[in-house]
């Protein structure tokens, strides 16, 4: 396929000042060097070094195929800014990844930092991940720093970016079959949009506070059948802060959640976070290990709408359980929930997994399989009986329907091994 890049300059209001390069450097017929504005698509199979911070301009898209390697300066910590579209469409054969050299993939950069990250204000109409790992991610920002000339994101300097941050209430936004791993802190933050989360895999993320999603208002999102390993704080944080329309609601259903929320230095939450009036509805979700049930924020509480119902809790020592139970340090109880009194109560049975890993473990095994087996009591324990977002899907500009997928009678992730 022939390679379509668009280079122009970048605005005055973030180079003023900046001592970066304006330039696109084609090192062969398909592998490249970039820094700047870019758009078209990056072909199959190529590898795209990224020596700076990159934009794809309001109006125009980049295409990422399959099997493309985008590999960071870690020298030059690069952001991506999304003002236009961005299309990352890889396959489970051949995943995009957004990475570094081999030789800064080490036990001291576990936790990333080496490259910013995926920033996408209002301007951002689409952004779709499919089949990509995102990894050692999570610079942090300073005063240089493309996103916070440009008002992105937190705006301010000292900030650790997120994997992806997305702020468009009429946006759409799509993360499916994903990896998200070796991040510093946040994975995700998403400020609105249509959303769908599904099937993605997020571990070794977090090094002083972060979730995995982190939703706000704005946001109507679909999250389903996602593995989450042992993040700082919460697999899923959930608020309707900062005044968007509308309303943030957030359905959750048929997700993983294992040892999530014990690094964190202080205790906020451990599983999912509810605050600041979001509306929310969890199935069929299982809590192995993790450091709290679903939580609230007993100050500005979700909103009275908010159903919890068929969820799974596992605990394999007795101050764990005791964090699941309802009115315990505000965890929030829900109906036909699965729930024990004593350590042990309710092992899920996944077909490998040690359950006895230590909760302030965050290295993943990629040897663990966490389907259930076909003896587990957790097989038939949820319910399809509930309606989400996006049945009908999300069509983007370019053709493509994204469908939240369809909720299981098992709870969890992955069921049995097919």
């Amino acid at each position: 396929m022939k390679r379509i890049i668009t280079l122009l300059l970048p605005a005055a209001l973030w180079l003023t000042g900046c001592e970066k390069a304006n330039i696109y450097v084609d090192t062969s017929a398909i592998d490249g060097s970039a820094i700047g504005e870019v758009s078209g698509i990056w072909p199959k199979g190529s590898v795209q070094h990224v020596n700076g911070d990159i934009i794809i301009p309001e109006g125009k898209s980049l295409t990422i195929e399959e099997g493309v390697t985008v590999l960071m300066d870690p020298s030059a910590k690069p952001e991506v800014v999304v003002l236009g579209n961005l299309y990352v469409l890889g396959t489970a054969e051949n995943p995009v990844k957004f990475t570094v050299d081999e030789k800064y993939r080490t036990e001291e950069n576990a936790f990333g930092g080496l490259w910013g990250g995926i920033l996408a204000p209002a301007s951002c109409e689409e952004l779709v991940l499919d089949n990509a790992i995102i990894e050692y991610g999570g610079a942090t920002t300073s005063d240089a720093s493309t996103s916070v000339k440009m008002g992105l994101y937190k705006n301010t300097a000292g900030e650790a970016l997120p994997a992806i941050w997305f702020n468009n209430v009429k946006g759409k936004l799509v993360v499916q079959n994903s990896i998200f791993r070796n991040l510093h802190e946040d994975c995700t933050y998403i400020e609105g949009g249509q959303i769908i989360f599904a099937s993605n895999t997020f571990y070794t993320t977090g090094v002083t506070g972060g979730e995995a999603m982190n939703f706000k208002s704005g946001c109507l999102a679909d999250v389903a059948y996602n593995l989450v390993y042992s993040t700082n704080t919460n697999a899923l944080k959930l608020s309707n802060s900062g005044d968007r329309n509308p309303q943030a609601y957030i359905i959750i259903y048929n997700n993983t959640m294992l040892n999530t929320g014990w690094r964190r230095p202080t205790a906020k939450g451990g599983s999912v976070w509810l605050e600041a009036s979001v509306r929310a509805d969890l199935y069929n979700n299982i809590f192995a290990n993790t450091r709290f049930g679903i939580k609230r924020d007993p100050k500005k509480p979700e909103d009275s709408r908010t159903k919890i119902s068929h969820n799974w809790y596992y605990g394999y020592d007795q101050a764990t359980v005791d964090q699941f139970q309802p009115g315990n340090n505000d965890v929030v109880g829900g109906t036909n929930e699965t729930i024990g009194k004593k350590a042990g109560d309710n092992d899920p049975k996944f077909v490998n997994y040690p359950l006895n890993t230590s909760v302030n473990n965050s290295r993943f095994d990629e040897s663990w399989d966490f389907h259930l087996q076909a003896s587990s009591p957790a097989l038939n324990a949820g319910t399809i009986n509930f309606t989400r977002h996006f049945k009908d899907g999300i069509t983007m500009s370019n053709g493509i329907t994204y469908t939240s997928p369809e909720p299981s009678v098992y709870v969890g992730a992955q069921g049995t091994r097919l």
